[in-house]
């Protein structure tokens, strides 16, 4: 009997990556491969399509170049929530004030479009409860008005096409124009109730031209994750990928989206309640931060992103809520302390994370202290550097720390880690007591992927502050096995995405909370909550 394998393809936002994957969920082999970024103005960031597709290309062909190509069932993809724009024949088309068409991306985390996204919020339609209120500047509409208001001769009208770049990774593959139900119902607006495209609504934000010939610029033919796509991979495509031409190529998912996928059908023995799908909170933590979770009936939350129907697995309405920037944040309060560059001189292979980690169970000890969460006793963070996702959905809400003083050294930094640290894990359970105040059912587990999943230290905070047991899966690479799994329902090896997720989400480890500072985390969480107050307090002040 042969082997089955399939292929998952990951698009982040600083590497293309590629996994071969069994039909057991095993990665195999996996690959990743830089691609460009332009930042030419403040908040500004642009992206090519054709260096992500030729590094998708290159990951492609080196994870299954060992391996019979007629054994290869499936290939799918994920990728950031990113605007990609082309002309005629599909050539790119510039985003950019440069005018340059390689910079034919919007990226997901480009945030020029604030006067458009109070433009479309100032509508207050009935469509925007679905996104907690309110639009976010990350959103795709938001970004085609800026197209139209900024660049409406160069760009605007030359528009042949409007892709959220998973459904340009479909339609580059395919030559299939089709779009994913999670692209458009999570970023673009669409009426996910109605299954369609809201005329009115497109009228009302000035973007009505979009909807036009059956609406061919921004989609007609909308599909569930994990359905085929067109006629399969197609002769173009295979060549450029050194694959079989006609092999199936499953609807994309939003990269988060692809990360939850694969953990929702991840487990652990427990208890029974934790194998309710609806118990779960994916956190997908990378660049930034994805929470994700499923209902069986919809839960609406200002703030908080969905009811989504549909987004991610069929008959399950999906809530996001998110953190802008905490990978990100993380490396840039690191890297710009005086004695960043002295640590990593002196680290070899060691993560400098790791060495963080260490260091502040060292001070702990040597202060007596039972945790080295006290360490932060004077030291309290607002962590929205980059705006609030939600549960504020305030993309102009500004970092704010209280408790500075002026030491340089080492264990300064190490404290002042921690204490972003626990404030990312406050702002998850500021997000989950906003869910629960809607009448959400409660959360009974954490799961946890991508880069900061890897970091033990930021697992247990969550765990400690949410008192939630998280779980952080056997596989890392649950991104890319929620790509495989696409794959997987689409070629029909499996009947339904909650069967391909159960089948190849695997187990993982299980680290429970710590009751030791549960009253010390509640007073800090607290002081979290009255920073919130006090920097509305001062922009009213100043206003």
């Amino acid at each position: 009997m042969p082997k089955i394998y399939f292929v998952g393809v990951d698009v982040g936002t600083s590497s293309a990556r590629a996994a071969l994957v069994r039909s057991d969920g095993k990665v195999l082999q996996t690959i990743a491969k830089s691609i460009r970024i332009w930042n030419t103005e403040h908040e500004h960031f642009e992206q090519s399509s054709e260096d992500i597709w030729n590094a998708v290309c290159s990951c492609v062909k080196f994870v299954t170049r060992d391996t019979p190509k007629e054994e290869i069932v499936a290939i799918s993809f994920d990728a950031t929530c990113s605007l990609v724009i082309l002309g005629d024949n599909g050539k790119p088309l510039s985003v950019s004030n440069t005018q340059n068409p390689q910079q034919n991306i919007i990226v997901w985390m480009d945030h020029r479009a604030h006067k458009e996204a109070e433009k479309i919020n100032a509508t207050k339609h009935d469509l925007l409860r679905y996104v907690g209120g309110q639009v976010s500047v990350e959103m795709e509409l938001p970004k085609l008005l800026w197209l139209k208001t900024n660049l409406y001769l160069s760009t605007w009208t030359k528009i042949w096409r409007a892709f959220d770049l998973p459904d340009f990774l479909t339609w580059r593959s395919t030559d299939c124009e089709s779009r994913s139900l999670c692209t458009v119902i999570c970023k673009w607006n669409y009426d996910g109730v109605a299954m369609q495209w809201n005329k009115k609504f497109f009228q009302e934000i000035d973007l009505d031209e979009l909807l036009n010939n059956n609406a061919e610029i921004i989609g007609q033919c909308i599909q569930e994750p994990g359905t085929p796509v067109g006629k399969g991979l197609s002769e173009r495509a295979a060549k450029e990928m050194n694959l079989l031409p006609g092999i199936v190529v499953g609807t994309a998912l939003i990269d988060a989206h692809a990360g939850a996928l694969g953990m929702f059908g991840c487990n652990v023995a427990h208890t029974s309640c934790i194998d309710n799908l609806e118990g779960k909170l994916a956190l997908i933590c990378g660049t930034s931060t994805c929470h994700m979770s499923l209902t069986r009936e919809p839960c609406s939350a200002d703030g908080i992103w969905g009811p989504y129907r549909g987004a991610i697995i069929p008959n399950y309405y999906l809530n996001e809520g998110g953190q802008s920037a905490s990978g990100l944040l993380l490396d840039h309060i690191i890297k710009t302390h005086p004695q960043y560059m002295h640590i990593q001189l002196k680290l070899k292979d060691e993560n400098i994370f790791s060495y963080l980690n260490e260091l502040l169970k060292k001070m702990a000890k040597e202060r007596n202290l039972d945790d080295p969460s006290y360490l932060t006793k004077d030291l309290h963070v607002w962590p929205d550097f980059h705006g609030n996702r939600s549960p504020i959905a305030d993309p102009n809400l500004k970092g704010m720390i209280s408790g500075l003083n002026m030491n340089m050294d080492e264990e300064s930094l190490a404290v002042l880690y921690l204490a972003f640290v626990q404030a990312l894990a406050y702002g998850t359970r500021h997000l989950i007591a906003n869910l629960l105040g809607y009448q959400r059912s409660p959360f009974h587990l954490l799961l946890f992927c991508g880069g900061l999943a890897k970091n033990l230290l930021y697992i247990q905070c969550h765990a400690d502050i949410c008192q939630l047991p998280c779980l952080i899966p056997d596989e890392q690479e649950m991104v890319l096995v929620g790509a495989a799994m696409l794959g997987a329902c689409a070629a029909k090896v499996y009947d339904d995405l909650r069967i391909a997720a159960a089948n190849m989400g695997g187990g993982g480890t299980l680290l429970e909370p710590q009751a030791n500072a549960k009253e010390y985390h509640n007073r800090k969480y607290q002081v979290f909550l009255e920073m919130l107050k006090d920097q509305s307090k001062y922009k009213s002040i100043m206003s």
